[in-house]
């Protein structure tokens, strides 16, 4: 597992990023304070905090470049 800080600021960002990890097939969760929710959820994506960064757990070790070249967008 890793765990990258990202920026999801913007409704177009939240939906490009939804799109970007739904193609893989690893879990992907997003930490927010105490809250942890699927990052392939857009609506649980919204019920979060997005003015601030938000930790991304990778939960895969095969395709790991490959997916840290596609969140590059996203990352701080």
């Amino acid at each position: 597992m890793k765990t990258v800080s990202i920026t999801l600021n913007s409704i177009d960002k939240v939906k490009n990023f939804v799109n970007d990890i739904t193609k893989f097939d690893s879990d992907f969760d997003l930490v927010s304070g105490r809250y942890v929710i699927d990052a392939k959820s857009i609506m649980g994506i919204f019920s979060l905090d997005l003015s601030k960064p938000i930790n991304l757990n990778i939960h895969n070790d095969n395709e790991m470049d490959k997916i840290l070249e596609i969140l590059q967008p996203y990352m701080e």
